[in-house]
């Protein structure tokens, strides 16, 4: 099987811990032992997230005297999509002995006339209480809002278009390569009025990118692997239950938070509505078990699997 992973933040750095580098790859030599085992026997591409590593850079940037301005958000992309590429491409070589891995710095095209350049909601960086939060944003000229119990930065999150290296991966996978891509969403880009390709300052969400990305490249399978077992219905309520399998139709009578299980079910939904197979969100830890439906929320067009062939 051809299968895509979004790899959720929690993978390089978990609530609560710092943000320094020895941290974030121990996080991540746990992650890839599951990895590898998926690449053992399927073809694997590997998105992942990047908002906390470009939180800090942008942070820093600000912050740095040496700079008559920060560096744009389309910079801090690529500068992360190499930091967390490196580490990831490193670890998964280190577990793969005599395998291929290729990790790409990678362009996500989006319309210039989005209107989410006029409503920022993409969450990046740390959590701050709330008047060290406003603080910052008075100082430095950021959009910050609420992230449950605390505040975070906000940037604006246009939506995919498409992968600029799409058939470069493709290429890759064909020749058996383990691709690590898409970190963060993409480096954000527009086209000009003369077709060139050209930065903006934006963070798309990684989740609706894989989403997209998954059925350029006719995967069997997507999997979003985070820290929650299962998606809940009525979740933080006396009522709330797991959902083992579903279906898009079902998911979308649901309300889910914007600003986090939201966007996945959304990815979810999306690829499964256009390519008719299966997606799935579930923990990093069983991703094994979420492939073969014994773990994880499960999303089919008809609620079951393995899928039934149609052909």
């Amino acid at each position: 099987m051809r299968v895509i992973v979004a790899l959720g933040g929690n993978a390089l750095l978990r609530r609560g811990q710092r943000p320094d580098a020895e941290t974030q790859k121990d996080n991540l030599r746990h992650a890839v032992r599951t990895l590898a085992a998926l690449a053992e026997t399927h073809e694997l591409v590997i998105t992942h997230g990047n908002g906390p590593q470009v939180g800090v850079l942008a942070l820093e940037s600000a912050s740095d005297p040496n700079l008559s301005r920060p560096y744009p958000f389309d910079t801090l992309g690529a500068q992360t999509q190499g930091m967390i590429g490196y580490w990831m491409q490193q670890a998964l070589q280190n577990a793969l002995p005599g395998r291929q891995v290729l990790a790409v710095v990678t362009q996500t095209l989006v319309s210039a006339v989005d209107p989410a350049f006029d409503d920022p909601t993409k969450f990046v960086g740390q959590v701050y209480e709330e008047d060290e939060a406003r603080k910052l944003a008075a100082e430095f000229g950021w959009t910050v809002k609420p992230d449950g119990p605390y505040w975070r930065r906000v940037v604006p999150s246009p939506a995919p278009q498409r992968v600029v290296e799409t058939r470069l991966i493709r290429m890759m996978l064909r020749a058996g390569v383990v691709v690590v891509c898409a970190g963060g969403g993409g480096i954000p880009v527009v086209r000009d009025a003369r077709g060139r390709l050209t930065g903006v300052e934006a963070v798309i969400d990684k989740d609706l990118t894989a989403s997209m990305l998954a059925e350029a490249l006719e995967c069997d399978a997507f999997l979003i692997l985070t820290d929650v077992p299962r998606v809940m219905r009525d979740f933080g309520t006396p009522h709330q239950t797991e959902i083992a399998h579903t279906t898009p139709h079902e998911l979308r009578t649901l309300d889910f938070p914007a600003g986090s299980m939201g966007p996945k079910i959304e990815a979810a939904c999306r690829f499964v509505e256009t390519t008719g197979d299966m997606a799935a969100i579930g923990r990093l830890d069983q991703a094994e078990a979420v492939l073969a439906g014994a773990a994880g929320t499960i999303v089919t067009p008809g609620g079951r699997w393995p899928l039934t062939s149609t052909l």
